[in-house]
């Protein structure tokens, strides 16, 4: 009995365990959408066409700007994603990033999911992303992020 309680609280903790396998599934599909569409689209690959394939047109990145919002959409995300990529400067070499999942919660066509971002060995961002299930299937609606080293 104690084992049991040891594991149950082991993933509980690590935020992995679905309640149902229906939630298993979509978290391996929500899991697999931002690997293709977040971590390489919009970093590793630089790819806006992965990106807008895996995000909403109404997605935004939100910040906070003393006591108001800032709001960054996907359209203004994946155009400078695309320019960036463009620019003699860039170099793919460098461009590789690591990524861990810290958590990934679905409840039925709902889902949040935190992503440790890696470049160079050192942690960079901690995302936390919203995912909704739309006829299409699954697509990021929004993202809150904490820089580390700020």
């Amino acid at each position: 009995m104690r084992t049991v309680a040891l594991v149950v609280l082991a993933f509980s903790t690590l935020g992995l365990a679905a309640a149902t396998a229906g939630d298993t599934d979509a978290a391996a599909d929500v899991t697999a959408l931002i690997e293709k569409c977040y971590i390489n689209g919009a970093f590793n690959d630089l790819d806006p066409a992965a990106m807008k394939e895996g995000f909403h047109p109404d997605f935004a990145i939100f910040s906070a700007d003393g006591e108001a919002i800032r709001r960054y959409p996907i359209a203004e995300w994946a155009g400078k994603t695309e320019q960036t990529k463009a620019s003699a400067d860039f170099d793919p070499a460098k461009n590789k990033w690591e990524h861990k999942f810290a958590s990934v919660d679905v409840t039925g066509g709902s889902a949040a999911v935190k992503v440790e971002l890696f470049k160079d060995g050192k942690h960079v961002y901690t995302d936390y992303l919203s995912l909704l299930k739309f006829d299409s299937g699954w697509k990021i609606v929004a993202k809150v992020y904490h820089k580390h080293g700020e």
